[in-house]
């Protein structure tokens, strides 16, 4: 006898979670395209425009603020209408935004449509990260749900590759950053029809809104593997308010660990990397935007990429919360080297090689880890609310680190600016222990229902 979410957890790895790997994940193509290709944006604006400093700030943050909203409100309405609904309506706001911001007559407009763009990414890390991990198996869902995240790597990549062709193609810097914003729009239209064919999530009908006839007709439309027994379907609805959620300690506890790690990895995290041609330029004053582009990209490459990769391959052996602890450990001695020793960040080689180092153990910990951890450790009625409020928090640190990064950098220089990174990063290390271990079980507890005869084929 086993309930819907049993049955997800038991079933082998089919076609379909593949192609729900490539629906979700160009999701996040966008968002990483959209949030790093804002500092070469901002760049060409700020001359074109004569933009102050606290102008260009907002440019460059605009998104992340609006994601920090599209990440609490999308998070909770999915819990309340369904995944697949505010599946579909993110990648439509994603679009707007995109659009908006590629036709921008002034400062304004760009600022607005860069927050209507950013409220559309928030909205997309909740609900993708909790429908892959609710459609996985538990033996595969931290890998299912960081195949999803690392298609942020694409766009790290694909963003400054198209920021140096249209630099070295003689256009106008107006046209150059227009056609920049512009094609942002190109993922998120390419899925938006297949997000509208794609089955809610099995778990959700079933515990949340308790239609156990139509959990199971969600899992025959995409299991490709034959599982057979008997049911539990749900006696009743679990639907959960928001005020009787905050309220709960143990939801309290869940959201502090994962929303705090989340934060303080994002200050970090984003603060060093949408500022990374500020902080290239200190360390080579004499660097022309092609050099600091192609530094990143080298970055992106050479680092990034590989760790996205390490960690899909590897994290569910060495376990999600393990992963977070070892990125944490590994950013705090490269950011307090580079913060130590002056040498480091005077000479583009071995400042390259350090920063390099940490952006593999980004990738191979935190940013893939504090996008799964919160997919697994809350109640499925309660699970993109939770995740929602994490990944806002999240994106609060990443545009308090916007903000903050570059007034460090005038006050205490770079190395002020890599020790508080790296004193954020020990503090991640710490707020991870407050973290279950969920690699490999089960993602929801049984429900107490009536037994059904189902096969899946």
């Amino acid at each position: 006898m086993s309930s819907v979410g049993q049955l997800l957890d038991d079933a082998p790895r089919s076609r379909f979670h593949r192609r729900a790997v490539v629906v979700s994940g160009m999701g996040f193509f966008t968002d990483a395209y959209d949030l790093f290709v804002i500092s070469t944006v901002a760049t060409l604006v700020k001359s074109q425009w004569n933009l102050s400093t606290t102008q260009t700030s907002w440019v460059t943050g605009a998104a992340i603020l609006g994601a920090v909203v599209g990440a609490f409100v999308f998070g909770r309405l999915a819990d309340v209408f369904g995944r697949k609904t505010v599946y579909v309506t993110v990648a439509s706001v994603m679009i707007a935004g995109a659009l908006a911001s590629a036709f921008a007559p002034s400062v304004g407009w760009l600022i607005v449509a860069r927050v209507v763009l950013g409220l559309g990414i928030g909205g997309d890390y909740p609900v993708s990260a909790v429908l892959m991990s609710e459609y996985a198996n538990r033996v595969d869902r931290g890998r299912m749900v960081s195949l999803v995240f690392s298609m942020q790597a694409l766009g790290l990549i694909v963003g400054p590759l198209v920021g140096l062709v249209l630099l070295s193609s003689g256009l106008s810097s107006d046209v150059v950053w227009r056609i920049l914003l512009g094609v942002g729009v190109i993922p998120a239209a390419s899925v938006i029809a297949l997000r509208a064919k794609m089955p809610e999530s099995p778990r959700f009908v079933a515990s949340v809104q308790g239609d156990a006839d139509r959990a199971l007709a969600h899992l025959v439309e995409f299991s490709e593997g034959v599982v057979s027994g008997e049911v539990v379907a749900p006696s009743a609805p679990t639907r959960v308010s928001l005020s009787a959620f905050l309220r709960d300690r143990s939801m309290l506890r869940l959201l502090f660990a994962t929303a705090g790690s989340w934060f303080l990895f994002d200050y970090a995290y984003y603060g060093n990397t949408l500022s990374l041609p500020a902080i290239l330029k200190q360390v080579d004053p004499s660097a022309s935007l092609e050099a600091k582009l192609a530094w990143s990209l080298l970055l992106f490459v050479i680092f990034a990429l590989p760790g996205y990769l390490v960690a899909i391959v590897t994290m569910d052996r060495i376990g999600h919360r393990r992963l977070q602890h070892l990125g944490f450990v590994v950013m705090a001695v490269c950011f307090g080297l580079l913060a130590l020793a002056p040498v480091l960040v005077t000479h583009v080689a071995p400042f390259l090689a350090i920063f390099g180092v940490s952006y593999f153990f980004v990738e191979f910990g935190p940013n893939t880890t504090t996008f799964v951890l919160p997919s697994e450790v809350f109640p499925v009625s309660q699970r993109t609310t939770g995740h929602g409020v994490a990944a806002g928090v999240g994106k609060l640190g990443a545009f308090v680190g916007v903000f903050l990064v570059p007034i460090l950098q005038n006050h205490w220089g770079l190395r002020g600016m890599l020790a508080l990174a790296a004193g954020a990063s020990l503090a991640g290390f710490a707020l991870t222990w407050a973290l279950p271990e969920p690699s490999g079980q089960h993602l929801d507890a049984p429900t107490d229902a009536v037994e059904t005869d189902v096969k899946l084929s």
